[in-house]
């Protein structure tokens, strides 16, 4: 039963629970961190870690997308973002950072942003970047706006693009614009012969709808991070993450029985801060997480020490700031398996993953997502 609060006369709210109000509970069988798999597949694809990076430019570059890649993981470009509108994203990069160098002003890297995604998007720079990260051999994924799918798609497929990971800050089924016809998703993913991510949402309802679209993953939350994105502030709209990830779980459950076995994967974006909060997710029900402000920290990251997301260019209604707070102490392989001498979880995100697993008797992320939960007092 659902646990709501009354909160005025003839009003109620669904209390519901962030990743640092739950803990796991340790079983009473333990097994070898050597004995356990972090592997997951969505569709033909297998990764070797559950991470899909956020898809911002401040941790991805054709090259990160590639090193990630190799690491096990997936990397998402940004089909929107500044390698796919300036031939030169350095210099793009160092008015960025000049910007916060010069003044205490938090607008005016956010101004910096919004002129630099003036510009139009190329798709020759586009290709340029896709064709970069196939030659490596790993999985290529680009995302674009719900607003832009339908037309930069093609393109994005002719071009090599393996996974479509199409993600707004609030997601549906169905996008509808004055200005043109609306994207539906479910006749688009159809016309489609890859598999296609689509997000973020933030409750069973929307989950069980795109799932309904024919999507292969599904994402939850909106790449929430403290201090960097501000949707809670500008529209008022929040996702408790541990209650989010556990109704898409649950979707996807009643999903799997609705259509005798098609399994949907659920991925979560958003409060992942630490190692901790990528074993509280799995344990929630996501397979994979969606990491961004984590693997700033990563010497390898072109953001050179500064962190946002992709809504902080928004045109009229900006979401993020550019947070300037990132220390680049560490390369993308120590970020991911160690070791590490720091104590926070901030680094060996996936090794702490493993070792989490293991201490709770778990073999594999399937039967990880079946560990008991507390919920702080």
């Amino acid at each position: 039963m659902r646990d709501l609060v009354e909160i005025g006369m003839g009003r109620t709210a669904r209390r519901a629970y962030e990743l640092d109000d739950v803990e796991i509970i340790p079983s009473r069988r333990t097994r070898s961190s050597k004995d356990v798999s972090t592997a997951w597949q969505i569709d033909a694809y297998r990764f070797e870690i559950p991470l899909i990076t956020h898809p911002t430019d401040a941790i991805v570059s054709p090259g990160t997308a590639v090193a990630v890649g190799e690491l096990g993981g997936l990397g998402v470009l940004n089909a929107e973002g500044l390698w796919a509108r300036h031939g030169d994203v350095d210099e793009a990069l160092f008015r960025l950072v000049q910007s916060v160098e010069d003044t205490d002003d938090p607008a005016a890297p956010v101004k910096v942003l919004q002129e630099l995604h003036s510009a139009p998007v190329r798709l020759d720079l586009v290709a340029e970047a896709i064709k970069q990260v196939r030659e490596s051999g790993v999985t290529v994924a680009v995302r674009v706006s719900p607003q832009r799918a339908a037309e930069l798609a093609p393109d994005l497929i002719a071009a090599g693009v393996e996974i479509l990971v199409v993600q707004g800050t609030i997601i549906s089924a169905e996008h509808v614009s004055r200005d043109g016809e609306p994207l539906n998703l479910k006749s688009f993913i159809a016309d489609l012969d890859i598999p296609v991510i689509a997000g973020g949402v933030g409750d069973y309802r929307t989950a069980m709808h795109l799932m309904r679209t024919g999507a292969a993953g599904v994402i939850v939350g909106y790449g929430y991070t403290p201090g960097v994105t501000t949707t809670d502030a500008v529209l008022g709209i929040g996702v408790p993450m541990a209650t989010a990830i556990s109704d898409a779980a649950a979707a996807r459950r009643d999903y799997l029985d609705e259509t005798g076995g098609r399994y949907v994967h659920v991925i979560a974006d958003g409060g992942v801060l630490t190692s901790g909060d990528v074993a509280k997710s799995i344990a929630c029900g996501a397979d994979a997480v969606m990491l961004g402000e984590p693997l700033a920290a990563a010497s390898e990251a072109p953001g050179q020490g500064l962190y946002w997301t992709s809504s902080s260019a928004h045109p009229s209604v900006p979401r993020s700031h550019v947070s300037t707070g990132v220390d680049q102490v560490v390369d993308l392989r120590s970020l991911l398996f160690g070791p590490s001498v720091d104590p926070r979880g901030v680094t060996n995100l996936f090794g702490s993953l493993r070792r989490a697993m293991a201490k709770t008797g778990y073999s594999d992320i399937k039967e990880f997502q079946k560990v008991g939960l507390t919920v702080r007092g």
